[in-house]
Protein backbone atom coordinates (compact mmCIF):
# COMPACT_ATOMS: atom_id res chain seq x y z
CA UNK A 1 0.00 0.00 0.00
CA UNK A 2 2.99 2.27 0.40
CA UNK A 3 4.03 1.71 -2.73
CA UNK A 4 0.62 2.46 -4.24
CA UNK A 5 1.06 5.92 -2.64
CA UNK A 6 4.69 7.01 -2.75
CA UNK A 7 4.22 5.87 -7.03
CA UNK A 8 0.75 8.14 -6.72
CA UNK A 9 2.83 10.70 -5.04
CA UNK A 10 5.52 10.61 -7.83
CA UNK A 11 3.11 10.82 -10.76
CA UNK A 12 1.44 14.10 -9.46
CA UNK A 13 4.74 15.67 -8.48
CA UNK A 14 5.77 15.12 -12.23
CA UNK A 15 2.61 16.25 -13.39
CA UNK A 16 2.79 19.47 -11.68
CA UNK A 17 6.85 20.06 -12.68
CA UNK A 18 5.46 19.16 -16.50
CA UNK A 19 2.83 22.21 -16.21
CA UNK A 20 5.51 24.64 -14.71
CA UNK A 21 7.73 23.66 -17.58
CA UNK A 22 5.04 25.05 -20.13
CA UNK A 23 4.84 28.37 -18.91
CA UNK A 24 6.86 30.68 -20.67
CA UNK A 25 6.84 33.74 -19.79
CA UNK A 26 7.23 36.48 -22.23
CA UNK A 27 10.77 37.89 -22.96
CA UNK A 28 12.52 40.24 -20.55
CA UNK A 29 13.71 43.79 -21.04
CA UNK A 30 15.31 45.71 -18.49
CA UNK A 31 13.02 48.09 -16.91
CA UNK A 32 9.86 46.60 -17.99
CA UNK A 33 7.23 44.91 -16.28
CA UNK A 34 7.40 40.65 -16.15
CA UNK A 35 5.12 38.16 -15.24
CA UNK A 36 5.17 36.16 -12.09
CA UNK A 37 3.33 32.88 -11.39
CA UNK A 38 2.12 32.77 -7.49
CA UNK A 39 -0.81 31.47 -5.38
CA UNK A 40 -2.43 33.26 -2.56
CA UNK A 41 -4.20 31.11 -0.55
CA UNK A 42 -2.43 28.07 0.89
CA UNK A 43 -2.01 26.44 4.41
CA UNK A 44 0.54 25.11 6.47
CA UNK A 45 0.54 23.15 10.06
CA UNK A 46 0.30 26.19 11.99
CA UNK A 47 -3.56 26.10 10.66
CA UNK A 48 -5.21 22.92 9.07
CA UNK A 49 -2.57 22.16 6.59
CA UNK A 50 -0.81 18.67 6.83
CA UNK A 51 2.90 19.90 6.16
CA UNK A 52 5.44 22.57 7.30
CA UNK A 53 5.71 26.30 6.27
CA UNK A 54 9.47 25.34 4.93
CA UNK A 55 7.96 21.99 3.20
CA UNK A 56 4.61 24.00 1.78
CA UNK A 57 7.14 26.90 0.24
CA UNK A 58 9.64 24.68 -0.97
CA UNK A 59 7.04 22.42 -2.80
CA UNK A 60 5.76 26.07 -4.31
CA UNK A 61 9.50 26.85 -5.29
CA UNK A 62 10.69 23.73 -6.88
CA UNK A 63 7.10 23.53 -8.77
CA UNK A 64 8.06 26.59 -10.88
CA UNK A 65 6.45 29.66 -8.68
CA UNK A 66 7.75 32.68 -8.22
CA UNK A 67 5.41 33.85 -5.35
CA UNK A 68 3.43 32.34 -2.55
CA UNK A 69 1.34 33.59 0.15
CA UNK A 70 0.65 31.22 3.25
CA UNK A 71 -2.69 31.87 4.47
CA UNK A 72 -3.40 30.14 7.48
CA UNK A 73 -6.28 30.51 9.19
CA UNK A 74 -6.38 33.05 11.87
CA UNK A 75 -2.25 33.04 11.96
CA UNK A 76 -0.19 35.46 10.43
CA UNK A 77 2.55 32.49 9.65
CA UNK A 78 6.29 33.76 9.90
CA UNK A 79 7.69 34.12 6.59
CA UNK A 80 11.02 36.28 7.32
CA UNK A 81 13.11 33.05 8.02
CA UNK A 82 11.64 31.39 4.84
CA UNK A 83 12.38 33.95 2.53
CA UNK A 84 15.91 34.10 4.25
CA UNK A 85 16.58 30.50 3.12
CA UNK A 86 13.94 30.12 0.09
CA UNK A 87 13.45 33.43 -1.39
CA UNK A 88 15.75 34.56 -3.99
CA UNK A 89 15.77 38.56 -6.13
CA UNK A 90 13.35 37.57 -8.90
CA UNK A 91 13.18 34.01 -8.44
CA UNK A 92 11.07 33.47 -5.06
CA UNK A 93 9.28 35.48 -2.71
CA UNK A 94 6.47 34.78 0.47
CA UNK A 95 4.13 37.06 0.99
CA UNK A 96 3.15 37.93 4.78
CA UNK A 97 -0.94 37.07 5.29
CA UNK A 98 -3.82 35.38 6.78
CA UNK A 99 -6.66 34.04 5.81
CA UNK A 100 -9.46 36.09 8.05
CA UNK A 101 -11.66 32.79 9.22
CA UNK A 102 -15.19 34.50 10.31
CA UNK A 103 -18.80 32.83 10.23
CA UNK A 104 -22.70 34.08 10.99
CA UNK A 105 -25.17 31.94 11.80
CA UNK A 106 -22.56 29.12 10.59
CA UNK A 107 -22.36 30.36 7.48
CA UNK A 108 -18.18 30.29 7.08
CA UNK A 109 -16.74 33.63 6.38
CA UNK A 110 -13.15 33.52 5.11
CA UNK A 111 -11.33 36.47 3.47
CA UNK A 112 -7.61 36.71 2.57
CA UNK A 113 -5.58 39.30 4.22
CA UNK A 114 -2.81 39.81 1.52
CA UNK A 115 0.65 41.52 2.14
CA UNK A 116 0.18 42.01 6.02
CA UNK A 117 2.32 43.74 8.47
CA UNK A 118 0.51 42.23 11.86
CA UNK A 119 -2.12 39.29 12.84
CA UNK A 120 -5.29 40.27 12.45
CA UNK A 121 -8.54 39.00 14.68
CA UNK A 122 -11.97 38.47 12.77
CA UNK A 123 -14.42 40.77 13.01
CA UNK A 124 -17.95 39.28 13.67
CA UNK A 125 -21.08 41.12 12.40
CA UNK A 126 -24.82 41.34 12.22
CA UNK A 127 -25.36 39.87 8.85
CA UNK A 128 -23.14 37.66 6.35
CA UNK A 129 -23.08 41.47 4.58
CA UNK A 130 -22.10 43.34 7.46
CA UNK A 131 -19.24 40.26 8.96
CA UNK A 132 -17.64 40.79 5.46
CA UNK A 133 -17.58 44.53 5.62
CA UNK A 134 -16.22 45.22 9.03
CA UNK A 135 -13.41 42.46 8.31
CA UNK A 136 -12.87 44.42 4.84
CA UNK A 137 -12.49 47.83 7.06
CA UNK A 138 -10.18 45.71 9.31
CA UNK A 139 -7.96 44.46 6.56
CA UNK A 140 -8.08 48.01 4.86
CA UNK A 141 -6.94 49.66 7.57
CA UNK A 142 -4.13 47.13 8.33
CA UNK A 143 -2.84 48.64 4.49
CA UNK A 144 -3.17 45.04 2.96
CA UNK A 145 -5.63 43.93 0.24
CA UNK A 146 -8.76 41.66 1.07
CA UNK A 147 -10.11 39.05 -1.12
CA UNK A 148 -13.22 36.87 -0.41
CA UNK A 149 -12.29 32.78 -0.27
CA UNK A 150 -14.98 30.30 -1.78
CA UNK A 151 -18.19 32.50 -1.77
CA UNK A 152 -20.66 29.00 -2.54
CA UNK A 153 -18.49 27.13 0.07
CA UNK A 154 -21.33 26.00 2.28
CA UNK A 155 -22.85 28.43 0.05
CA UNK A 156 -22.10 30.67 2.66
CA UNK A 157 -22.14 33.75 0.74
CA UNK A 158 -24.03 35.47 -2.80
CA UNK A 159 -23.80 37.98 -4.91
CA UNK A 160 -26.08 40.26 -3.02
CA UNK A 161 -23.94 39.70 0.09
CA UNK A 162 -20.66 41.16 -1.36
CA UNK A 163 -22.81 43.95 -3.71
CA UNK A 164 -21.64 47.66 -2.20
CA UNK A 165 -18.84 46.32 0.14
CA UNK A 166 -16.68 49.17 0.65
CA UNK A 167 -13.06 48.39 -0.38
CA UNK A 168 -13.57 44.91 -2.01
CA UNK A 169 -11.81 44.56 -4.83
CA UNK A 170 -10.85 40.22 -5.45
CA UNK A 171 -13.14 37.45 -4.64
CA UNK A 172 -11.84 34.19 -5.56
CA UNK A 173 -13.72 33.29 -9.05
CA UNK A 174 -11.76 29.38 -8.75
CA UNK A 175 -10.86 27.40 -6.25
CA UNK A 176 -9.19 24.28 -5.89
CA UNK A 177 -10.40 22.66 -2.96
CA UNK A 178 -12.83 20.06 -3.86
CA UNK A 179 -15.69 21.04 -2.02
CA UNK A 180 -16.16 24.38 -2.98
CA UNK A 181 -19.03 24.57 -5.31
CA UNK A 182 -17.43 26.41 -7.83
CA UNK A 183 -19.89 25.34 -10.63
CA UNK A 184 -22.71 26.19 -8.76
CA UNK A 185 -25.93 23.90 -9.04
CA UNK A 186 -29.40 23.43 -7.57
CA UNK A 187 -30.34 26.74 -8.88
CA UNK A 188 -27.41 28.24 -7.38
CA UNK A 189 -24.90 30.14 -9.48
CA UNK A 190 -21.59 29.43 -10.73
CA UNK A 191 -18.49 31.70 -9.54
CA UNK A 192 -18.60 33.03 -13.14
CA UNK A 193 -22.23 34.02 -12.84
CA UNK A 194 -21.70 35.58 -9.64
CA UNK A 195 -19.08 37.86 -10.94
CA UNK A 196 -20.94 39.21 -14.07
CA UNK A 197 -24.35 39.73 -11.42
CA UNK A 198 -21.70 42.09 -9.37
CA UNK A 199 -19.80 43.59 -12.58
CA UNK A 200 -23.05 44.73 -13.74
CA UNK A 201 -24.55 46.07 -10.74
CA UNK A 202 -21.38 48.44 -10.78
CA UNK A 203 -19.36 46.13 -8.01
CA UNK A 204 -15.54 46.87 -10.15
CA UNK A 205 -14.24 43.26 -8.62
CA UNK A 206 -11.36 41.40 -9.87
CA UNK A 207 -11.44 37.39 -10.02
CA UNK A 208 -8.31 35.32 -8.47
CA UNK A 209 -7.74 31.69 -8.73
CA UNK A 210 -6.02 29.72 -5.79
CA UNK A 211 -5.65 25.74 -4.89
CA UNK A 212 -6.35 26.61 -1.27
CA UNK A 213 -4.13 23.79 -0.48
CA UNK A 214 -3.99 21.89 2.47
CA UNK A 215 -2.30 18.57 1.62
CA UNK A 216 0.79 18.02 0.18
CA UNK A 217 1.41 13.95 1.48
CA UNK A 218 -1.45 12.60 -0.20
CA UNK A 219 -2.72 12.75 -3.80
CA UNK A 220 -6.16 12.57 -5.22
CA UNK A 221 -9.33 14.29 -6.15
CA UNK A 222 -11.13 14.18 -2.91
CA UNK A 223 -7.87 15.88 -1.42
CA UNK A 224 -7.11 19.87 -1.45
CA UNK A 225 -3.63 19.26 -3.25
CA UNK A 226 -1.59 22.57 -4.73
CA UNK A 227 -0.89 23.26 -8.30
CA UNK A 228 -4.71 23.55 -9.54
CA UNK A 229 -5.10 26.95 -9.28
CA UNK A 230 -2.67 30.11 -9.27
CA UNK A 231 -2.48 34.01 -10.54
CA UNK A 232 -0.20 35.17 -12.90
CA UNK A 233 0.99 38.90 -12.33
CA UNK A 234 2.18 41.33 -14.52
CA UNK A 235 4.37 43.79 -12.23
CA UNK A 236 7.85 46.00 -12.33
CA UNK A 237 9.47 43.69 -10.23
CA UNK A 238 9.12 40.74 -7.53
CA UNK A 239 8.40 42.36 -4.28
CA UNK A 240 5.54 42.41 -2.47
CA UNK A 241 5.10 46.05 -2.97
CA UNK A 242 4.62 45.44 -6.71
CA UNK A 243 3.12 42.15 -6.46
CA UNK A 244 0.07 43.57 -4.47
CA UNK A 245 0.27 46.93 -6.58
CA UNK A 246 -0.95 44.85 -9.79
CA UNK A 247 -3.30 42.97 -8.00
CA UNK A 248 -4.68 46.24 -6.89
CA UNK A 249 -5.30 47.22 -10.80
CA UNK A 250 -6.23 44.18 -11.68
CA UNK A 251 -3.16 43.66 -14.02
CA UNK A 252 -3.10 39.81 -13.74
CA UNK A 253 -4.94 36.84 -14.95
CA UNK A 254 -5.55 33.98 -13.23
CA UNK A 255 -5.69 30.04 -14.34
CA UNK A 256 -6.51 26.59 -12.96
CA UNK A 257 -3.75 25.47 -16.25
CA UNK A 258 -4.76 27.28 -18.81
CA UNK A 259 -0.80 29.83 -19.75
CA UNK A 260 -0.97 32.79 -21.15
CA UNK A 261 1.74 34.59 -23.06
CA UNK A 262 0.20 37.73 -22.99
CA UNK A 263 -3.15 40.38 -22.40
CA UNK A 264 -3.46 43.66 -24.05
CA UNK A 265 -5.95 46.15 -24.07
CA UNK A 266 -5.59 49.06 -26.19
CA UNK A 267 -8.72 51.73 -26.71
CA UNK A 268 -10.01 49.93 -29.56
CA UNK A 269 -9.35 45.72 -28.57
CA UNK A 270 -8.87 43.34 -26.06
CA UNK A 271 -5.70 41.10 -27.32
CA UNK A 272 -4.82 37.92 -25.81
CA UNK A 273 -1.95 35.24 -26.52
CA UNK A 274 -2.33 31.50 -25.48
CA UNK A 275 0.23 29.68 -24.75
CA UNK A 276 -0.87 26.12 -26.64
CA UNK A 277 0.15 22.68 -25.88
CA UNK A 278 0.44 20.30 -28.36
CA UNK A 279 -2.90 18.96 -29.70
CA UNK A 280 -4.52 21.33 -27.19
CA UNK A 281 -7.32 23.09 -28.43
CA UNK A 282 -8.69 26.39 -27.07
CA UNK A 283 -12.06 28.40 -26.62
CA UNK A 284 -11.97 31.92 -25.90
CA UNK A 285 -15.14 33.37 -24.85
CA UNK A 286 -15.34 37.40 -24.60
CA UNK A 287 -18.25 38.68 -21.74
CA UNK A 288 -20.11 42.02 -21.52
CA UNK A 289 -22.94 43.07 -19.13
CA UNK A 290 -25.41 40.90 -17.79
CA UNK A 291 -23.07 37.61 -18.37
CA UNK A 292 -23.70 38.34 -21.77
CA UNK A 293 -21.52 36.18 -24.65
CA UNK A 294 -19.78 39.17 -26.79
CA UNK A 295 -18.01 36.89 -29.16
CA UNK A 296 -16.31 33.41 -28.84
CA UNK A 297 -12.95 32.60 -30.69
CA UNK A 298 -10.86 29.59 -31.23
CA UNK A 299 -7.86 31.28 -32.63
CA UNK A 300 -4.74 31.10 -30.44
CA UNK A 301 -4.33 34.98 -30.39
CA UNK A 302 -7.96 35.76 -29.61
CA UNK A 303 -8.90 39.68 -30.42
CA UNK A 304 -12.06 41.70 -29.09
CA UNK A 305 -12.69 44.67 -30.93
CA UNK A 306 -14.89 47.17 -28.97
CA UNK A 307 -17.67 48.91 -30.10
CA UNK A 308 -18.26 51.34 -27.79
CA UNK A 309 -21.03 50.06 -26.08
CA UNK A 310 -19.86 47.66 -23.60
CA UNK A 311 -19.65 48.65 -19.85
CA UNK A 312 -17.08 46.04 -19.03
CA UNK A 313 -14.99 43.06 -20.97
CA UNK A 314 -13.61 40.20 -19.33
CA UNK A 315 -12.67 36.84 -21.41
CA UNK A 316 -12.71 33.25 -19.98
CA UNK A 317 -10.28 30.67 -21.89
CA UNK A 318 -11.56 27.09 -22.24
CA UNK A 319 -8.61 24.33 -22.49
CA UNK A 320 -9.97 20.58 -24.40
CA UNK A 321 -7.47 19.67 -21.54
CA UNK A 322 -10.45 20.65 -19.07
CA UNK A 323 -8.74 23.54 -17.59
CA UNK A 324 -9.73 27.59 -17.50
CA UNK A 325 -7.63 30.85 -17.40
CA UNK A 326 -9.99 34.19 -16.32
CA UNK A 327 -8.62 37.91 -17.57
CA UNK A 328 -9.63 40.38 -15.89
CA UNK A 329 -12.53 42.90 -16.40
CA UNK A 330 -11.61 46.26 -18.55
CA UNK A 331 -14.31 48.77 -17.50
CA UNK A 332 -15.59 50.76 -20.60
CA UNK A 333 -17.87 53.27 -18.96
Amino acid sequence: MRLVWVLRLAFFSLLAAAIALTQVRPPWEAGKPRWYKGNLHTHTLNSDGDSSPVEVATWYREHGYQFLALTDHNHLTEIAALNATLGAKEKFLLLPAEELTDQYLKKPIHINALNLTKELQAQHGASVANTIQRNVELIRSAKALPSINHPNFHWAITAQDMLGIKGLTHFEVYNGHPTVNNVGGGGSPSLDQMWDELLTAGQRLYGISVDDAHVFKRTGQEFSNPGRGWVVVRAAELSAAAITDALERGDFYSSSGVNLLDVQTTATEYRIEINARATEKFTTTFIGDGGKVLATTFDTIPVYKFTGSEKYVRARIDSSFGLSAWTQPVFRR
